[in-house]
Order: C-alpha cells, then structure tokens, then sequence
C-alpha cells in the first residue's frame, strides 16, 4: 500500500511540473522588465543573438495601422545557424493601461526552423492578437472586437520576446541538451482619438 502511495504522489509532482512548462511567449502577470527605460524601441543582446522590438512610432492616431515589429539577428561566429521554434519565434502581448487589459497573443506550436545568416536580422510584424472567454465582461469583449477597427485611444505597452532554441543540426548532433533562449523587452506606445 505504501509503494503505492509514493508512486502517487511521484506521478501527482511529475504531471504538475509538465503542466507548468508549457506556457510560452511573455507573461503578462510578470513585473515589467524595466519600466524607466521603457520607449518605442528596445534592444537586447543575450549570447550571439540581438533582439529588437520596435513600435515605428510613439504616438498613433486612432485609425491608423499600429506598427510593431521584433527583430532577431545572429552575432556569432559562424556564417549562419539554424534555429527552431513554433510558428514564429516572435510574441507580441500587449496590455492596454487606460483600461488595465491584456491583449493576448496566441500562436501555434508546430516546430518550424528558420535559418539566420549572420549580420542579417530576421523581421516579423505583429499580425494582431487579443482573444476572450464567455466569462470575461462586455466591455472587454467590446475592446477586443475593436481592435480589428484600429486600436482605440489608449497607452499600450507590448511585452515582446524572441523564444527559441538552437536547432540540433547546427551544432551538431553530439549536443547533450539544446540552447534553449527567451530574450524579452517591453516598448509602449499611445493612440488618441483627436474627434474626442
């Protein structure tokens, strides 16, 4: 009965630790990375690898296309390395301040590789995001439908990361645990309605 009971309890902490590996992208519960240098552009260098987030403006006017965009570029000293990663290895949540809402950003978790050259950034913009359930309130659902309008009047800060792994063809098949690397930053920008 005892043996029984430890396997239990072993199986019960397995699955919990596998339930809490599979969040992926940024997390919008975690504190801000650095709000005083928070601006439109925001670069971090982790290893061989540069990652930019940038918003093309600070300010935006409600009806324009609000264009956010992250970067990865390879540093090191290989010619190019392979990388893999879901869909893209780009997350763009954001959360709108005025009204304290998230903004998720969802993605599919194939695994895909993407070859960087060195010195030659990779681009990807933001395509839109924001989902809701049956139990969020109208407001919210109502925010979220008008995203697909333009982005209403608002501080919007953008929790970006790049998250992938160093493919095992590139350095060879010998490596005993892949280089896995999540490289966040946050930029912010506003809309204003000038009709308000």
């Amino acid at each position: 009965m005892r043996r029984y009971l430890y396997m239990g309890f072993i199986l019960m902490l397995m699955v919990t630790g596998c339930a809490q590996q599979g969040s992926k992208g940024a997390d919008l519960t975690d504190p801000p990375l650095n709000k005083t240098a928070r601006g439109s552009h925001a670069e971090v260098t982790d290893g061989d690898f540069v990652y930019r987030l940038v918003s093309e403006k600070e300010q935006y006017d409600y009806g324009d296309q609000v264009k956010v965009y992250g970067e990865l570029e390879y540093i090191g000293e290989q010619d190019e390395i392979t990388i893999g990663h879901a869909a893209s290895p780009f997350y763009f949540p954001m959360k709108e301040l005025t009204r304290d809402y998230d903004i998720g950003y969802a993605m599919n978790e194939p695994y895909f590789t993407t070859t960087l050259k060195k010195g030659e950034p990779l681009r990807e913009y933001y395509s839109g995001g924001g989902g809701y359930s049956s139990q969020d309130k109208k407001e919210y659902k109502d925010f979220i439908h008008s995203l697909q309008d333009g982005y209403p009047d608002g501080h919007y800060v953008v929790y970006g990361s790049a998250d992938f792994m160093i493919d095992s063809q590139s350095k060879g098949a010998n490596q005993a645990e892949p280089e896995n690397y999540k490289i966040q930053a946050e930029i912010e920008f506003s809309v204003s309605d000038e009709d308000k």
